[in-house]
């Protein structure tokens, strides 16, 4: 027998997610320290695991079907996210943030997405359960995002042209250096937001934009908004680690936007079609799946191609080759 998700369960959810975001904070990560591949690849498994375990755990509460949207569209968000795991790292070293600090940015920025995506989760579902014609502007607008994705410049960023920053710099005294993992500081006997408050904006603000292509995408797997939420929660919960293990490897997933730009537009094209074509869930996983494995896999094989290149390159010239 099905059972019927309640208050109770979105109540244990919630309370679950913060038990969890308090232990990270509190406990693994109380002093400041730079997270290396190891840390995160640890955390990153662990975070999968959690995920997986949910996904068990509603099949047995809602049955396979509900746990396969879960699936799909936690898949969905985490492969987004990476794209979004490139452009912190940008912000990071434009800023010139020391590692030690970096953690509890993104802690602090993954507690305003949550918050945030939170609510377009909910205004998005209070939309589609009202106007149901608004899939098909959201799966209009996702085959858009995709083309557009695809023939993207390479990512840059520039905080000097961001609206927030500039209201930030015009009415928050920002002090010139940071002190240590603190957003606030005392210079010359001023209260001041330290450099950090800047990176934090920029993060949020970033995850608004990246948000404005991850909540229509899920909401072309289900609109269920237990499944949309949960599914979004967890993969930026797992976020902050997929960065510590991700950033150092931007020029190994070359091949990766192509395969976003993919996945964007077969779900735009899939809510388009929902009228006259219905794509079961699993058809929709295995399609979504291979395209992200493909593309990191060509991402892969051609970074191995380039270095054992240089490296021949290295052995007849004898030349460094970057």
């Amino acid at each position: 027998m099905i059972a019927e998700i309640t208050w109770v369960h979105w109540t244990a959810f919630i309370l679950a997610v913060i038990l969890f975001l308090a232990m990270d904070l509190g406990l693994f990560h109380r002093k400041a320290h730079a997270v290396r591949f190891k840390e995160a690849l640890l955390w990153t498994g662990i975070w999968i695991a959690v995920a997986m375990g949910f996904a068990w755990g509603l099949n047995a509460l809602r049955g396979q079907e509900e746990a396969l949207e879960f699936l799909t569209g936690y898949i969905v968000e985490l492969s987004l996210s990476m794209d979004n795991v490139f452009v912190i790292a940008l912000i990071f070293r434009y800023f010139q943030v020391p590692l030690a600090y970096q953690h509890r940015v993104l802690f602090w920025g993954i507690m305003g997405a949550l918050v945030l995506r939170g609510s377009m989760i909910w205004a998005g579902a209070a939309l589609v359960r009202q106007f149901e014609w608004t899939l098909i502007v959201f799966g209009a607008f996702l085959v858009f995002s995709g083309i557009k994705l695809l023939f993207a410049k390479e990512e840059s960023v520039e905080p000097e042209k961001n609206i927030l920053m500039r209201l930030a710099r015009r009415f928050m005294p920002i002090a010139p250096s940071y002190d240590q993992q603190r957003f606030v500081t005392i210079v010359s006997g001023r209260r001041m937001f330290t450099p950090l408050v800047l990176v934090l904006i920029m993060v949020e603000a970033t995850d608004l934009i990246f948000a404005l292509d991850s909540i229509p995408a899920i909401f072309g797997i289900t609109t269920k908004e237990f499944i949309v939420f949960t599914s979004n929660v967890f993969a930026i919960l797992g976020l902050r680690s997929l960065y510590f293990a991700l950033a150092g490897a931007i020029d190994y997933f070359r091949f990766l936007k192509f395969g976003l730009s993919l996945v964007l537009v077969f779900i735009g094209v899939k809510m388009l079609l929902l009228k006259f074509i219905h794509i079961a869930t699993p058809v929709s996983l295995g399609v979504i799946g291979t395209i992200i494995l493909c593309s990191i896999g060509l991402s892969l094989v051609s970074r191995w191609i380039q270095i054992r290149k240089a490296l021949k390159w290295k052995a007849i010239s004898g030349k460094e080759v970057d």
